[in-house]
């Protein structure tokens, strides 16, 4: 999984106001997250910007955050600082995670944020969710989302621009998302995101990056996850919703 580097500015324009602070975006995972002991060692193997591996480290628990974007790990450690959470930020992809930590050493990996498709294959897929099984202790769970492919790719190649505008840091930004569907689920598909802030006067600052993808169906996923020894505990996966969130537990 490579890019990131652009869209890492802005990325707070592409969270949800539900989970914009980082005690919401734990707050979203509160059904497993009330599941840990209070000095849980977690893992956020997606950290994005931090916000969830913030957030749960203000809660006490012990964190590791890792991504393969050098920029989102730098934002990570940022954030970190800025609110004084315990986190440590390290720039990992999925493949590298077994060199740097003890099998069976997390209580709970969290993969969230919509990442995997950025994984190129199922081969590598599987080997992405090997590596994150490593991890777990047995018993520990896997916490993972994920767009509902299955929508996205009946909906063909398309602009789509949201219909409202998102505030963040005293900032109004348009966001779009330009989809390049491949006729085939094992092909490379493309989807390139554009964060159009408004500035003074007129102004418009657009910052964009076009990112790889290798989409999956859910019943794939489900298959893939039960291969590297987790079962699915739950999903909330509907075949009319745009998302979805997958809970996996190690046996």
């Amino acid at each position: 999984m490579a890019g990131y580097g652009a869209l890492a500015e802005v990325y707070e324009w592409l969270i949800s106001d539900a989970k914009v602070t980082p005690s919401e975006f734990a707050a979203a995972f509160n059904d497993v997250v009330t599941l840990l002991p209070p000095d849980a060692r977690v893992l956020d193997c997606s950290c994005g910007t931090g916000q969830l591996a913030v957030g749960l480290a203000g809660l006490g628990m012990r964190v590791v955050a890792t991504d393969a974007s050098a920029a989102m790990v730098r934002r990570t450690g940022e954030l970190a600082e800025e609110l004084g959470a315990s986190v440590r930020a390290v720039r990992a992809g999925w493949e590298e995670l077994p060199g740097l930590f003890d099998d069976e050493s997390f209580d709970m990996v969290f993969c969230v944020g919509n990442s995997l498709h950025h994984v190129e294959g199922a081969r590598a897929r599987s080997a992405a969710l090997e590596s994150m099984s490593r991890l777990l202790r047995p018993g520990g769970r896997l916490v993972l989302t994920s767009r509902n492919w299955e929508l996205v790719r009946a909906g063909g190649s398309r602009l789509v621009i949201r219909s409202q505008l998102v505030r963040r840091n005293g900032r109004d930004a348009v966001v779009a998302y330009r989809w390049e569907i491949a006729p085939h689920w094992e092909q490379e598909h493309r989807i390139e995101i554009a964060v159009a802030q408004l500035g003074a006067g007129g102004s418009v600052d657009v910052c964009s990056e076009l990112l790889s993808s290798w989409p999956y169906r859910h019943d794939d996923l489900t298959s893939e996850l039960q291969g590297v020894g987790l079962t699915v505990e739950r999903s909330t996966f509907d075949p009319t919703a745009e998302d979805y969130t997958v809970v996996a537990t190690k046996d």
